[in-house]
């Protein structure tokens, strides 16, 4: 059965710094008419920050959209001009945290809202840290906290850690590392 849609109109109903949201007219598989609102997004990164001691290096920071602090991982908004994901991913965790890896490990791509979002985030892995001084956005506010890993397994687990993005990096690394508790 044939399932991709073909792209009739689109229309840019808002354009803003991070984010375009486009009205598309499509045509379905069943030769039908549609419309479908998309978000783009010119996608982000996140990286796992692992100590030698198991410790991930997280963030505690506030998010609108929930209204809530939530417990994440550092991540970041790609630059539009086609930054590649590491090195968003290495500028990010310098900028938050401090931090400089020796070692960076490929975790995937996340799609964490496919039925509206264009949104692709890559997640990395990085171990063998360093640290030094961060230099946070000027609206940028968090706090930096060291997460044993097997807690923020735990957390995942029991839904304290909330964001897709930490659940997915937790659990691959968890896989890839052998450290399922």
């Amino acid at each position: 059965m044939k399932l991709n849609e073909k792209t009739i109109k689109e229309e840019y109903i808002y354009k803003g710094r991070i984010i375009n949201l486009r009205k598309d007219e499509v045509e379905l598989p069943n030769g039908k008419t549609a419309s479908r609102e998309v978000i783009e997004h010119p996608g982000g990164v996140c990286i796992l920050p692992l100590t030698d001691k198991n410790e991930i290096v997280m963030e505690r920071q506030y998010r609108r959209p929930y209204d809530d602090v939530l417990l994440e991982i550092p991540a970041g908004k790609r630059d539009g001009n086609g930054e590649e994901p590491i090195e968003c991913g290495k500028r990010e965790l310098r900028e938050e945290t401090g931090a400089v890896a020796e070692k960076y490990t490929n975790l995937g791509e996340l799609y964490p809202s496919p039925g509206y979002s264009a949104e692709v985030i890559y997640m990395f892995l990085a171990e063998g840290l360093t640290f030094g001084s961060d230099d946070r956005d000027e609206d940028e506010f968090l706090n930096i906290e060291l997460v044993p890993f097997e807690k923020a397994l735990k957390m995942v687990l029991s839904g304290e850690i909330k964001d897709a993005k930490t659940q997915a990096a937790i659990m691959k690394t968890a896989i890839l590392k052998k450290m399922i508790f």
